[in-house]
């Protein structure tokens, strides 16, 4: 067995008397990739903030190649060799490669200038030692979210790094981009070299982890071999509960009669090209693709936002044009983004006006004002519908967790009495409970009658919630599934295609 580098014993921390990491205790071995799941609120990134310095915690301790510490600081952890890479990568967008790589470097040798041309030297063999090649002279601000990453890892090797923490290190990535990231990170193995992964993408758990972890409220509950789990397995040991994963069931008999949206040829100049298919009521259609294929496009010309400029809409066999939100509206159609907290709340704003914002001018009086009662009546019926946890709809929306925020986003449309839901990433950024809930509730609103568009790359998603399957590639759909007659492997094989 592997020599021990990381181990944390009986850690707590807590925050205005609520236990954010309770009695946590576990080791990470050299060359191992010790992967870290559980939902929000487990405790993942207090963890994460108290191996990198930036918590004490209150009590407990933390071993590093044996030296014990009560509390590490940043320079501690960088010194004992763990870097961590958080989400936004710390990278300065208006630098090179070169200088983003070597700038911490030359800075840790208290140079008063900075030296280009060793730069590029130290930058090149730091990419070359994860065996990749970019243009050392590019802004990283330019760059892609896959060639971000690769930089922040080779950055963290200049550092002499010996465990790298990866804080949901593949979000924005696409499924080629993953599996390219998931080679560094086995050959990093190779070399010795730890990662910690910290993810909810439990499919990716499954496929890099040699070692998994699962927090539950603060606490620690399983940490155990990668082969002794399932995905099933687990979403129980995250949430303590099992999650039934029933497809959606559509049934034939209800692709009848005037379907509720047809698209013929629908076009839009350097977005998408001759886009056709029909979405009858109750129907839930997933539309899936790589960054770029042309899906989100396709959400945001429908919802009027980026007008198609060619072919045609039908809804219920009337021709329609939407050049606007207005339009959409008036046509039945709500959208529901995939960022949330820029495209779809006011944060600041109460949950309540969050949930009435698109309806304002129904719930006016004669004189015209709002009409409070019809107000709380609408809020109370979308609160308690789709089960928003909150004590009271007058708090605002930013006080809520992921996925109620979601459902906010949810009930604002609802609330217009849409005949059709496009719905883009909808649960990303979701635990895993609430993913499930959100889940049950679109599978219950197309069951009422809704047609669904679902916009998505979550191929287990896709699949538990959606009859029918689009793939978008070019922005051209290529090609059409039946999600009860493929598998996920299949899917995503389809996925990374072309």
């Amino acid at each position: 067995m592997a020599e021990k580098f990381l181990e944390v014993k009986n850690i707590s921390k807590s925050f205005a008397g609520v236990h954010a990491l309770d009695d946590v205790s576990f080791e990470v071995r050299k060359g191992e990739i010790h992967c870290l799941v559980g939902e929000n609120g487990s405790g993942k990134s207090t963890m994460i903030k108290i191996i990198a310095g930036v918590y004490e915690p209150d009590e407990g301790e933390i071993i590093i190649s044996g030296k014990s510490y009560k509390r590490l600081h940043p320079i501690d952890t960088i010194r004992e060799g763990i870097q961590i890479i958080y989400q936004d990568f710390s990278l300065f967008p208006n630098f090179t490669v070169a200088e983003n790589i070597a700038l911490n470097k030359q800075l840790s040798e208290n140079r008063k200038f900075f030296h280009k041309k060793e730069a590029q030297q130290v930058a090149r063999a730091a990419l070359e030692s994860i065996n990749i090649k970019m243009d050392l002279d590019s802004l990283v601000g330019t760059m892609s979210v896959a060639d971000k990453q690769l930089i922040a890892i080779s950055r963290a090797l200049l550092q002499d790094a010996k465990l790298i923490i990866m804080d949901e290190p593949t979000t924005a990535l696409t499924g080629r981009e993953v599996k390219s990231l998931f080679k560094v990170i086995n050959d990093l193995k190779a070399r010795g070299i730890s990662t910690m992964f910290v993810s909810h993408k439990l499919n990716e758990v499954l496929e890099i982890a040699d070692r998994t972890m699962v927090f539950r409220n603060g606490k620690k509950i399983i940490d155990a071999d990668a082969k002794e789990f399932d995905q099933s397995k687990m979403v129980y040991y995250m949430t303590g509960r099992k999650i039934e994963s029933d497809s959606y069931d559509f049934g034939d008999q209800n692709k009848s009669g005037t379907p509720l949206l047809s698209l013929n040829n629908l076009s839009s100049t350097g977005r998408f090209k001759d886009v056709s298919f029909d979405l009858y009521k109750q129907e839930v259609i997933g539309v899936t693709g790589l960054l770029g294929s042309g899906r989100t496009e396709l959400a945001l010309a429908l919802f009027g936002i980026n007008p198609a400029d060619k072919g045609s809409i039908q809804i219920e066999g009337k021709a329609v044009k939407i050049n606007n939100p207005q339009d959409a509206l008036k046509h039945g159609i709500g959208y529901v983004p995939e960022d949330r907290l820029t495209e779809g709340l006011f944060l600041e704003h109460s949950i309540g006006n969050n949930i009435v914002v698109s309806i304002v001018n129904k719930l006016l009086s004669k004189i015209g004002l709002i009409d409070k009662n019809t107000k709380q009546k609408e809020i109370d019926t979308w609160v308690k519908d789709l089960s928003i946890k909150t004590d009271s709809a007058d708090n605002p929306a930013k006080s809520l967790s992921g996925g109620n925020q979601q459902r906010v986003v949810l009930a604002k449309w609802l609330a217009s009495n849409p005949r059709m839901l496009i719905l883009n990433g909808p649960t990303v950024g979701v635990d895993i409970g609430s993913k499930s809930e959100l889940h049950e509730i679109i599978k219950r609103l197309a069951g009422e009658g809704l047609g669904v568009l679902v916009m998505s790359d979550d191929i287990p998603e896709l699949l538990h919630i959606c009859n029918r399957i689009l793939l978008m590639r070019g922005g051209k759909i290529v090609d059409e599934f039946q999600a009860s007659q493929i598998t996920e492997n299949e899917l995503a094989e389809k996925l990374a295609e072309g």
